[in-house]
């Protein structure tokens, strides 16, 4: 009995890595958020499925570890990469946890731990940062703006030392329903170290029907409608717009 966490990448069955396919195709089960089960049912269309709502995440992964219990090999998916704002560190400690109690068979023995094993996926920096041209050529960073398990102080604080430390910023889950106007506050806090010029960009539905991108100045940036499905991409000093796309130097002699 074994747990895959896997990282799906942005969607698509053209983005996925070939382990995180095999995985698939060797599982008994298939366990995510009712989204991502949907992204990858028509490839896997005889695979049993449980799936939960968003904000489901525990839940989510102990039923993934009850299947497993049963003897099923159990992929549990998460969108981009499992280690990236996914469900690998939650898969992880609930597994470590359920084998310190222990579990006993039918016959009173002791069943065997459950092995996790990670299977790494595209998260939507990289594959967003292909959309926009090459804005992550040097260092950068990835910044949720969801305060559901962060506080919006911790938030605050880590953007401004990122605008500080001048490298190319990512964003992630910039706005929602009810986190309407964040991406608008997280523009204020980077405008007071940033130009209004800087480059920026967004990608959204990547690798998905109505996939998108744009290339546009931090104060444009402040007035953009952004969703979850929005990856946010805020430039360094030195990132320039090339056509229409980002491209921050990595300093090579032929871009000075």
């Amino acid at each position: 009995m074994k747990l895959y966490v896997v990282g799906i990448g942005p969607g698509s069955f053209e983005n996925m890595t070939v382990r995180a396919v095999n995985a698939l195709k060797e599982c008994d089960v298939i366990a995510g958020y009712t989204v991502y089960c949907d992204l990858v049912r028509p490839h896997f269309p005889d695979k049993d499925y449980i799936s939960t709502p968003m904000m489901g995440e525990e839940k989510r992964v102990k039923m993934a570890l009850d299947k497993c219990q049963e003897g099923k090999n159990v992929c549990l998916i998460c969108s981009g990469d499992a280690g990236v704002y996914g469900l690998a560190g939650l898969a992880v400690s609930m597994a470590e946890d359920l084998g310190s109690k222990g579990h006993m068979a039918d016959d009173g023995e002791c069943e065997e731990k459950i092995q996790v094993e990670i299977i790494p996926g595209v998260t939507a920096a990289i594959s967003g940062a292909a959309l926009l041209g090459a804005p992550l050529i040097h260092d950068f960073c990835f910044i949720s703006l969801s305060d559901r398990l962060t506080p919006w102080e911790l938030i605050e604080k880590r953007l401004r030392l990122a605008a500080e430390a001048d490298m190319t910023i990512v964003l992630y889950n910039p706005e929602s329903k009810s986190r309407a106007g964040y991406l608008r506050k997280a523009c204020d806090i980077l405008l007071e170290a940033c130009d209004g010029s800087r480059v920026c960009g967004v990608a959204g539905e990547i690798g998905r029907e109505g996939e998108y991108c744009h290339v546009m100045s931090l104060n444009d940036l402040r007035d953009y409608t952004a969703d979850m499905f929005t990856t946010v991409f805020i430039g360094s000093s030195g990132t320039r717009q090339v056509g229409d796309k980002m491209v921050t130097p990595r300093g090579y002699e032929s871009e000075k």
